[in-house]
């Protein structure tokens, strides 16, 4: 599995994970597993998000880590090294686009508007996320954007929950979709991983629905 539709089809959620207690990573990370999320987004957004990527990657091999919050060349490396397998960016520039190329780290690029999806593609990419999705136009804007692009496939991130995302997955260019609701703050602080567990659980079925 080493192509970023591989790893999009995995599960209908990719969590967008901020770690602010590195000791939180290996549970959540077993937690989300257990709920059947494999694939898991751990975000630069924190000063812990290398080393907790390093921590699942070693101690949770049934999870798929990806490194999120892609912003400078120099992080490809660095996340590749701490054994992230995949990245995502919030947006696209041709600094990201020859990192991703050099290090060899899949790449899942944000596009926002039609003519970046445009460009994504130029540049090689087929697989985007569309980021902020919501503020973006939500399921008109895919729906609209898949009749001249439809050899783009989307996940979309940014205002998306338990409630609408069995909408966006029912999307025929829509792999899967990116989401923080399987980690809500309250709890990851009280160590509630039965309750992060329940999350996942839900999240896997919304394919089914």
């Amino acid at each position: 599995m080493n192509t970023i539709l591989d790893i999009m089809r995995v599960s209908p959620v990719i969590p967008v994970i901020a770690i602010d207690d590195p000791a939180h990573a290996v549970p959540l990370a077993r937690a989300l597993v257990a709920g059947g999320i494999r694939v898991l987004e751990v975000t630069l957004r924190t000063a812990h998000g290398l080393s907790a990527i390093a921590a699942i990657a070693e101690q949770v091999p049934e999870a798929i880590v990806g490194v999120g919050t892609l912003t400078s060349p120099e992080e490809f490396v660095a996340a590749r090294d701490a054994g992230a397998v995949f990245g995502v960016s919030p947006g696209l520039t041709a600094s990201l686009v020859a990192a991703a190329k050099s290090s060899g780290l899949p790449l899942l690029p944000g596009v926002m508007t039609p003519s970046e999806v445009m460009q994504a593609r130029e540049a090689g990419f087929r697989q985007l996320k569309l980021f902020p999705a919501v503020p973006a136009g939500g399921i008109g804007m895919l729906n609209g954007i898949g009749g001249p692009l439809a050899d783009v496939m989307f996940c979309p991130t940014g205002g998306i929950s338990q409630e609408n995302a069995a909408q966006f997955l029912a999307l025929k260019n829509v792999a899967c979709v990116g989401g923080s609701w399987l980690t809500p703050k309250d709890a990851l602080l009280a160590g509630d991983w039965a309750r992060i567990t329940a999350l996942a659980v839900a999240a896997s079925a919304l394919r089914r629905a």
